[in-house]
């Protein structure tokens, strides 16, 4: 009898401690921000100036934050520390232009996707014919351009084994080498690539029109936030119901 009445005791306490405790939705709910971890180095999805960020994932986070009532606070990280800061909880989810792949789903819960892409160049102006290729990049002669930890440096390491990789902490600063001639490639997607096309006459994309590889870009939430993850789901699916996806891809150059 004393067992049984200890049993009873024990489950109440753990099944009264697990519906205590609060999710992530909830929290956010209550403290009145949600809090969003983005590299600020990702044009035109996240772009950091020193004072604030801007871009269409940036403005998606506060179309986000309108929806659920609440305030949104950036914090900036690196492709490098980009799930660790998430598992750290040094913010509720991680956005802008964050691919889609097995290992991060294992780390993380990831959003449906969105904006289909793949991997591409960037090159100089008048270069785009002289690498058109793998087989045309992949000499040790042609110098690759890569942001550190993200899925740029990991392509050219599986694909570019032969050419002269050169790593960039800020992913910012690649553009710039390859229209200086510090590097002749960037590894990039086709929405970046197409956006320094437009927006930078001494760039223009390789490979845009038939890229090497297809993906989708996705939100990071912390493993286990089903609620979160759900409305953010949601959230997504709204905003391509009333067209304000692409309003907002309009606003950030990508149509």
């Amino acid at each position: 009898m004393k067992r049984t009445a200890a049993f009873i005791l024990i489950t109440s306490a753990l099944t009264f401690s697990a519906f205590a405790q609060a999710d992530r939705l909830e929290e956010i709910q209550k403290q009145g921000y949600i809090t969003v971890g983005t590299t600020g180095d990702y044009t035109p999805f996240s772009h950091y100036d020193g004072s604030k960020f801007t871009g269409y994932d940036i403005d998606v986070a506060k179309y986000f934050a309108k929806e659920m009532g609440v305030e949104v606070k950036f914090v900036q990280t690196t492709w490098k520390n980009l799930v660790p800061d998430l598992q750290n909880n040094k913010y509720d989810i991680a956005m802008g232009g964050i691919t889609r792949r097995t290992s991060r789903q294992m780390a993380a819960d990831i959003s449906q996707g969105y904006m289909t892409f793949g991997k591409c160049f960037l090159v100089a102006s008048g270069k785009r014919d002289a690498f058109d290729t793998l087989a045309e990049v992949n000499r040790p002669e042609v110098r690759v351009g890569v942001n550190i930890g993200g899925t740029n440096e990991k392509f050219a390491e599986q694909y570019l084994p032969n050419a002269t990789l050169v790593r960039f902490e800020n992913n910012l600063d690649v553009p710039k080498a390859v229209a200086s001639g510090k590097v002749d490639v960037m590894i990039t997607e086709t929405p970046e690539a197409l956006y320094y096309q437009v927006t930078n006459n001494k760039l223009e994309a390789s490979r845009a029109d038939n890229p090497f590889t297809k993906s989708q870009f996705g939100y990071l939430i912390p493993a286990g936030e089903q609620r979160l993850l759900n409305t953010v789901n949601f959230m997504m699916d709204e905003m391509q119901l009333k067209g304000i996806d692409e309003q907002i891809m309009k606003e950030n150059h990508l149509q």
